[in-house]
């Protein structure tokens, strides 16, 4: 090896000399941070999460002690110097301690204390003031500001400082301060005089290398996530990567968005880290152990498919016994849905009451009612539930409770659309924004526990966040009740979270629900088609459609598969006797008004479709689920679906007992069986002359699928007893 050089010699002495003489050899012990909290609110809770997660000496002054530095919303906080000066005798002579202040209920840090220490040395600072485009509290002080750079934070904020201790003293104490005068004003006087700026060498953070405050800044940040998926904060407009984040003023709402990922709770590669951290033992507890809950149901408008809403209510894996049910409807047309829900389930629950829509109690005060009677029944839990949720997972009270948040939402949106029951982000005027993972967290393709400034139509509320002397309000100018809660408990600093761990449910859309026919819901397939198609369309049906499943063919071209519930057949006929309009059998001396010819080649005693109002949702059952059926059957043929002759017919001896042999007006004929053979009629049926084949015990719900024309000359058999119902489409005439 070669002999080192005279200069390589001095350069060593020389970096020696500089490593041992300035404190950049400071160890993360050595950093102290003080925040001052005299609650465990929400946020406090979320900021010494992220301090205990980085391993931070942290320590909390003025806990369980009474404010005293006036309402934040206005200028105020010296009480917070003065903690600080108390906490800092114990300090100022170490001449090697660094402390950072900061803020709590709207603070989250970002970074382990060894980064903090660093950039702060890094600075060459006595004490680093964080900083903000605005001035506050005192405008008139701007002209006293150095200017800075167009990318720069010129004002002073005081909800972050760090400092070494001896420099931190001195500022706290260079004047006296009032409890109820305004901290940020205090800093602002100390950092503008000279003297003081230059004996203690006090900075701002400019670039906000440490300390980004959020208020004004959004369009600044980019959330990023780095080679190991952990998320961190890049202010695009500075370059820089902030470690404390502050989301001071109006800016809380997109601090807690931030939250959602900042401090590993939230990776690419892991997922929802605080998920696991909450979740609390709730699993091996049964029966009589479990939390008692309200559940609050609320019907305010016609609803579809409320019957499901309250089997899917009955079917939670939760004991009945440590449930009380409160249910507010406004609308008499679902009486009867409420009172068969507790016929059939009312005396397995704990207790029960309805609020019926004689009492004209408004949804505000139903609202309210609610959380009195859950305090009157001293429940653990209160579960808040409108008629448009459809909670299709079994588990979703028990996975709630589970995930330990004082007000959490299950994620439901409406099927393969974006519209949920949660909001991302809060416009200025209070109404929705969305926010950039609101995407991703719908679909799912993001799951976990995420903190949301909106929830609604299903939210549990745990006893903390109510009581007999704090009854959540559900009023506020100018928002539904929704909206008045959600911002009510965002004025009270609580937070409110949203879970889409599970898949949940969904949401019904009410918007267009008209409850003039007899049964609603039989008109819904627009509008809620997931919710239609499992009332309506038998479970068997899609495999029908498998490549390898051969359909029964009781006679030649002639095929039976499963199409229709047996609810959907009850409904139908039950909608057509209501309308009572039915055909007399044969030719009417006028034309018949139901049909653009005004004639019936085969008249039979029927009901067309459009007498219900149901030709167009007829239409698309022929489209969507014979289709498919015709196009595997008869390959080479692709039909239009068109039929004008859509109608139920209806067999009975005395009236119209038969059919004579007939062709079809169609290229392909569907016969759908209404009703059950032997049980509800006897004889009846279809005689295919050409082949003799008869087709006499279709299953209610079946259809028959044959050639219309030339081929498939055929015959109604006599129906000897009771009533037979078939439906009846003429497709492609």
């Amino acid at each position: 090896m070669g002999k080192i050089s005279l200069f390589t010699k001095l350069l060593v002495v020389l970096v020696l000399s500089y490593m041992l003489n300035l404190p950049s050899c400071l160890a993360a012990e050595s950093l102290t941070i003080l925040s001052v909290a005299s609650e465990e609110t929400d946020g406090f809770r979320r900021y010494m999460r992220s301090a205990t997660h980085y391993g931070y000496n942290a320590r909390v002054l003025g806990m369980g002690q009474p404010w005293k530095g006036g309402d934040m919303n206005f200028p105020g906080g010296g009480y917070k110097v003065n903690l600080l000066r108390e906490a800092l005798m114990d300090l100022k002579d170490d001449k090697d301690a660094v402390v950072m202040f900061t803020d709590s209920y709207d603070v989250i840090l970002n970074s382990p204390p060894q980064k903090v220490l660093q950039k702060f040395l890094d600075t060459k600072a006595g004490v680093l003031f964080s900083a903000e485009p605005f001035v506050w509290p005192d405008t008139s002080l701007e002209n006293r500001y150095p200017m800075v750079k167009d990318n720069q934070k010129r004002f002073l904020n005081s909800g972050g400082i760090i400092g070494f201790a001896a420099n931190f003293y001195a500022v706290v104490t260079a004047k006296v301060i009032q409890d109820k005068e305004d901290d940020q004003l205090f800093y602002t006087l100390v950092y503008l005089d000279e003297a003081m700026k230059q004996k203690h060498n006090l900075k701002l953070d400019h670039d906000a290398d440490i300390f980004m405050n959020l208020n004004g800044a959004k369009s600044e940040i980019d959330l990023k996530f780095d080679d190991n998926g952990k998320a961190f904060i890049h202010n695009k407009k500075t370059s820089s990567d902030p470690l404390v984040i502050h989301g001071n003023g109006p800016s809380k709402v997109y601090l807690s968005w931030l939250g959602n990922y900042i401090a590993d709770a939230w990776t690419l590669d892991k997922g929802c880290l605080v998920c696991e951290e909450a979740e609390v033992k709730t699993r091996s507890l049964a029966g009589s152990s479990l939390p008692k809950v309200l559940l609050a149901i609320f019907v305010e408008r016609p609803t579809p498919f409320l019957p499901q809403f309250f089997n899917r209510i009955a079917a939670q894996q939760y004991s009945k016994k440590s449930i009380d049910i409160f249910i507010h409807f406004k609308d008499e047309y679902h009486t009867k849905h409420v009172d068969t829900f507790n016929e059939k389930f009312g005396k397995l629950y704990n207790s029960i009451l309805i609020v019926r829509p004689d009492s004209k109690i408004p949804e505000q005060q139903a609202r309210e009612s609610a959380f009195h009677e859950a305090v009157r029944r001293d429940v653990d839990f209160i579960f808040s539930i409108d008629s448009i949720a459809q909670l299709t997972n079994a588990e979703t009270l028990r996975q709630l409770i589970e995930q330990d948040r004082p007000i959490i939402a299950p994620l439901l949106s409406r099927p393969k659309k974006l519209w949920s029951n949660f909001w991302g982000d809060i416009g200025n005027d209070g109404y929705y924004l969305r926010s950039e993972d609101y995407v991703e967290i719908v679909q799912r393709t993001r799951t976990g526990v995420w903190n949301a400034p909106f929830i609604s139509d299903a939210i549990l509320v745990h006893r903390s966040r109510f009581s007999a002397a704090n009854i959540p309000s559900f009023y506020k100018k100018d928002l539904d009740q929704d909206m008045a809660f959600c911002a009510n408990q965002r004025d009270q600093g609580n937070f409110m979270y949203l879970s889409n761990k599970d898949f949940y449910g969904h949401l019904i859309n009410p918007d267009h629900y008209n409850t003039s026919q007899l049964h609603n819901d039989m008109y819904e397939m627009w509008e809620n088609r997931l919710d239609w198609e499992e009332k309506y369309i038998h479970p068997n049906y899609t495999r029908n459609l498998l490549p390898d499943f051969t359909l029964e063919q009781p006679c030649p071209d002639v095929y039976r598969f499963p199409i229709l519930t047996e609810t959907f057949t009850e409904e139908l006929i039950e909608e057509v006797e209501n309308n009572g309009g039915w055909s007399g059998g044969g030719h009417q001396a006028a034309s018949d008004p139901r049909l653009a010819t005004g004639y019936e080649n085969v008249p039979t005693v029927d009901i067309h479709m459009n007498q219900i109002n149901f030709h167009d949702h007829w239409i698309q059952i022929l489209k969507d689920y014979v289709g498919p059926i015709q196009g595997k059957v008869y390959q080479g043929y692709s039909s239009r679906s068109n039929a004008i002759m859509n109608f139920v017919v209806r067999y009975k001896p005395n009236e119209q007992d038969h059919l004579k042999p007939h062709h079809d007006s169609s290229t392909f004929t569907i016969n759908v069986a209404l009703n059950t053979h032997t049980t509800d009629f006897e004889g009846g049926g279809c005689r295919f002359l050409r082949y003799d084949c008869s087709v006499r015990d279709t299953e209610r719900g079946w259809a028959l699928l044959h050639p219309g024309r030339l081929t498939h000359y055929h015959e109604g058999l006599q129906t000897t007893k009771g009533t037979r119902y078939i439906m009846v489409s003429f497709v492609d005439p």
